[in-house]
């Protein structure tokens, strides 16, 4: 059996054992709750509501309350110099089917839910790390410092020195400068 259910203005075709994850609803985590907003259920027969079938509910329990990946926004505007980023993380709830009920005939599932606590499981990797990182530290101060022998540095080549030159100082007669003429017309 099947149905199709409305929660936070969309739909979800929903079969007992799914877990699907809807936008976030004020639910404890845990909480076994009802969905009477069924608007079709289908299986050996099938029930189309108008807009909602009567006496069909679907219940579910809150497996996760978390927020999705990181989208990232960017807006631009071309040859403008307008440019604009930012980051947005959507909060969902994540909902594990356990029975589809419609005119005296339930479909329950098989399995349990696996309620999943975000903040605790992040919590505990948090500590996990800090308790990682003061054994390393722990570690490196314990450690025999072995110290290795310096290497041997190159001398550095000496430059040669120039040599300076030196010039013959000439001893001839300096030429004369040519008188200026001034051309009368």
């Amino acid at each position: 059996m099947y149905a199709i259910i409305r929660t936070g203005g969309k739909q979800y075709k929903v079969q007992a054992g799914d877990v699907l994850q809807v936008d976030k609803l004020e639910q404890a985590l845990g909480a076994e709750f009802e969905i009477n907003e069924v608007l079709m259920v289908g299986g050996e027969s099938t029930a189309v509501g108008q807009p909602l079938v009567k006496g069909a509910k679907v219940t579910v329990v809150v497996t996760k309350q978390a927020k999705t990946r990181k989208q990232i926004v960017f807006k631009k505007k071309r040859r403008q110099g307008y440019r604009k980023f930012a980051t947005h993380k959507q909060e969902f709830t994540e909902l594990f089917v356990k029975a589809i009920s419609f005119d005296g005939k339930t479909a329950k599932s098989d399995e349990s839910a696996k309620v999943v606590d975000v903040a605790a499981v992040r919590a505990e990797k948090a500590q996990a790390r800090v308790a990682a990182r003061k054994e390393r530290a722990a570690n490196k101060g314990t450690a025999e410092v072995v110290k290795k022998a310096a290497k041997k540095v190159a001398k550095k080549k000496v430059a040669k020195k120039a040599v300076k030159k030196t010039v013959k100082k000439a001893t001839g007669a300096k030429k004369k400068a040519a008188k200026k003429t001034s051309k009368k017309a």
